[in-house]
């Protein structure tokens, strides 16, 4: 176990970035089609292909998840996606056509400094295009992908990943990239919302502060205005349904409430894709159901502290210092 959502056999994950526009891509690629859905608690989420992820819906497995920046322009990155699953024949087959299943979502870093003016192209195609070409079981955390321009308030955003197995032996991971309008940290200090699901270190092992700061529960935005995203996967090896993964996903977004403070704002775009590879040989019960969505919880809110403490400095970033510089860990 490497503590990424790779661990789950079955899954890669793929990055790209641009300095200059100081924005990226993130895509995770399934080895064989899953079964997926969503839950949207953010107010003003970016979304491509999400209907589709409804239990009624006819679509019951998909190719890959793509994460990006770039707000409503990031959405492009699913064609590039698209594009390089056509070459390996991937597709939902309508007679004798294939037609890659690719959702994806994307967060609004689109002030963060990086220069924007990309004429009549945005680089999100090229972007998707090769971070799926790239997906492997190794990847990097916290500015790479859609976490490479990432924000939060008065820190720098990023990528994360982790995983976790249930009591009987089920995978559990989850990737994310952090865009909050808010703190990650209590108050002004070092010490993460997301402390009591750490496991091993993996975000400092600071653990929580002995007193807690006289600002930890006051609102502090990045903007006054809340017009940011933390999008997020989740996934797990269970056998599932897609109205169950359903119900996985909505259990999940518990973990952004877990791990950052506000959560689910009304102009935040707070996103969790919920896949199954179904390659456990156990039957999944409702108490495996109950202790995966748990455990996608907390994998969720341990990646959100994992990504904003791996997050380094970027040169076109506008945000204040990384959570590395600033606490000297």
């Amino acid at each position: 176990m490497n503590n990424l959502i790779t661990d789950l056999p079955g899954l890669r994950v793929g990055a790209a970035q641009d300095v200059k526009v100081a924005s990226g891509v993130s895509v995770l690629v399934f080895e064989e089609p899953a079964i997926a859905s969503i839950a949207i608690h953010g107010g003003g989420p970016a979304l491509r292909d999400s209907a589709l992820l409804e239990p009624e819906m006819t679509v019951e497995k998909i190719d890959a998840l793509v994460l990006s920046g770039g707000s409503a322009f990031g959405l492009d990155a699913a064609g590039g996606v698209m594009a390089w699953l056509a070459q390996a024949g991937r597709g939902f087959a309508v007679d004798d056509v294939r037609v890659p299943i690719a959702p994806g979502a994307s967060l609004f870093d689109l002030l963060n400094g990086g220069d924007k003016n990309w004429g009549r192209r945005p680089p999100y195609w090229d972007l998707g295009f090769e971070a799926a070409a790239s997906a492997a079981k190794d990847f990097a955390l916290g500015s790479a992908g859609a976490g490479y321009g990432a924000t939060i308030c008065e820190l720098n955003g990023g990528l994360g990943s982790t995983s976790a197995m249930t009591s009987r032996g089920f995978l559990v991971g989850a990737l994310v990239a952090v865009n909050a309008v808010g703190r990650a940290t209590r108050g002004s200090g070092p010490h993460f919302w997301a402390a009591p699901y750490e496991r091993g270190g993996e975000f400092g092992g600071l653990g929580v502060p002995d007193k807690t700061p006289a600002d930890a529960l006051a609102m502090r935005l990045k903007h006054d205005a809340p017009a940011n995203t933390t999008i997020a996967i989740v996934a797990t090896d269970a056998r599932l349904t897609k109205a169950q993964m359903k119900r996985v996903a909505i259990m999940a977004q518990d973990g952004i409430a877990l791990a950052l403070r506000p959560a689910h704002a009304p102009m935040d775009g707070d996103v969790v894709f919920a896949a199954t590879t179904a390659r456990a040989a156990a039957e999944p019960d409702v108490r495996d159901l109950a202790e995966i969505g748990m455990l996608a919880a907390e994998c969720l809110a341990r990646a959100i502290a994992r990504g904003v403490y791996e997050a380094t400095p970027t040169p076109n970033s506008a945000a204040s210092p990384s959570w590395r510089e600033r606490y000297g860990r």
